[in-house]
């Protein structure tokens, strides 16, 4: 059943990955009126989230590039005034980053400590995560929200 999980992650990646086709860099920094963020930040956003709830809590190595801890966590958006010396990934980096990752944290992330007691993840919702397997199976529901928004914008965003 543990297996299942990361082959469920890799599934719903493809499916997020699939929805950047057609994505350009010009479509990627639009935002649709009434929205703060764009289809850039939802994907370092997805990718940052991923990494903080897969690796953290058993202190495995994250791999975040340099400014996506400043420029993609909850509550952020591409309209904040924050000085972040590093380059804005580009959507190929994004795009990457998002491929690579599933696999990685499956490498990484031993079967054996799914169900290890770790230290607790709240999410911005108030739910308490407490261990690897807590946290990646809410990081399913994570990036179906954001898989939706991506869609919703995209939508949006051809209209105009």
């Amino acid at each position: 059943m543990e297996t299942n999980l990361f082959d469920q992650l890799a599934f719903i990646r493809s499916q997020t990955l699939e929805l950047l086709q057609g994505v350009t860099e010009e479509l990627g920094d639009r935002m649709p009126a009434g929205f703060r963020n764009n289809i850039r930040w939802q994907l370092g956003h997805v990718y940052t989230v991923t990494e903080i709830l897969a690796l953290s809590q058993l202190n495995l190595p994250l791999h975040l590039p340099e400014g996506f801890m400043e420029r993609f966590p909850y509550g952020t958006s591409p309209q904040d005034q924050i000085a972040i010396s590093a380059p804005v990934p580009t959507i190929p980096e994004l795009e990457q980053l998002l491929k690579n990752q599933p696999q990685r944290i499956r490498e990484l992330l031993p079967v054996s400590r799914l169900n290890e007691s770790a230290p607790t993840i709240t999410t911005s919702t108030g739910l308490g995560l407490h261990t690897p397997e807590q946290s990646l199976r809410y990081n399913l529901y994570h990036e179906g929200i954001h898989f939706g928004i991506i869609s919703v914008y995209k939508r949006l965003l051809s209209q105009n």
